[in-house]
């Protein structure tokens, strides 16, 4: 039994080497044109700078091109998928069949991570993928342990499960939400419009506030709280998931750190002795509650619900 890769989403080419330093095995990069919900912006220069810091340090450096094309993108596909070539990724990440179809033709030995994008619930969509030429399958955020378990089971390709982070709830190509609720007056309404990265929808009926952002996909509304599993990585460790995801979409550098170091703690006691593993989780746990914004509890998310919704 091999350990989990740790992936994890860096803000900017500063973020490679101390994420290294904290735990992190890979990452994940891209510019928001190709690519969903990114942590960072990165130009093609700074991509090309990525992937040869992580290299120096044996890592590896995963590109998104996970957004959902239109036509008029679609002639740019070979172009960029050329340059990640060349730049020498370890793999592009893909939710559209247009990026597979594109880098069958001008990047053919490239690894494919099949997305959530497009909603990894079963092994067989997984299997699917992985016979299209994907050789890793991003499950969706909403299904529950025993469902990943499973998958995991069954899959021929490597398995990617969210580990730590906020949800995608919402997208739509369009940006007009925010204007929605504004005209119609609704209860929920948008705060801080004009700031891109510090919006929130107010749900007043619970208590929620959910960060929301638009950006050149269009509107996406994130969950209220993030996901945190560090003391229930057992089951996913004992069926051998391939990858476990960090993702610090809207979340500081140094945050993003101090999680990293607490996964990577986490899965190396596991792998000396699951007994130490138990023996500290709590521990780790709480160390992650510490440094938790207040406004965003941390929960299980869909790993214990017995309903997939």
């Amino acid at each position: 039994m091999k350990k989990p890769e740790l992936v994890v989403t860096p803000m900017s080419v500063n973020d490679i080497l101390p994420f290294i330093e904290a735990g992190a095995d890979a990452f994940v990069v891209g510019e928001q044109r190709y690519g969903l919900r990114l942590a960072g912006e990165f130009s093609r220069e700074e991509v090309k700078k990525a992937i040869d810091l992580a290299h120096s340090k044996g890592k590896k450096v995963y590109v998104a091109m996970n957004a959902i094309f239109h036509n008029e993108k679609v002639e740019e596909l070979k172009d960029y998928l050329r340059f990640v070539k060349d730049a020498n990724a370890d793999a592009v990440i893909f939710g559209d069949p247009a990026v597979l179809m594109t880098a069958k033709e001008v990047a053919p030995n490239m690894k494919l991570h099949w997305s959530t994008e497009t909603t990894g619930t079963n092994w067989y969509s997984c299997n699917y993928w992985g016979r299209k030429g994907a050789k890793r399958a991003v499950l969706a955020r909403e299904i529950n342990m025993d469902a990943i378990v499973e998958i995991k089971e069954h899959a021929e390709v490597e398995i990617e499960v969210l580990v730590h982070g906020m949800m995608c709830m919402f997208q739509s190509k369009r940006s007009l939400l925010g204007n929605y609720f504004e005209y119609q007056g609704k209860a929920m309404k948008i705060e801080n419009h004009q700031a891109r990265k510090n919006m929130f929808l107010h749900d007043k009926e619970r208590g929620n506030k959910y960060p929301i952002f638009e950006d050149e996909n269009g509107t996406h509304i994130m969950s209220p709280n993030d996901v945190c599993i560090i003391d229930e990585l057992q089951d996913m460790l004992e069926a051998g998931v391939d990858s476990f995801k960090i993702d610090g979409i809207l979340k500081s550098s140094e945050y993003i750190q101090e999680v990293t170091k607490a996964y990577r703690q986490a899965i190396d006691l596991y792998f000396e002795d699951p007994d130490r593993y138990d023996d500290k989780k709590d521990e780790l746990l709480a160390h992650l509650e510490e440094i938790q914004p207040s406004n965003r509890p941390l929960d299980t998310g869909f790993f214990f619900k017995e309903t997939v919704y």
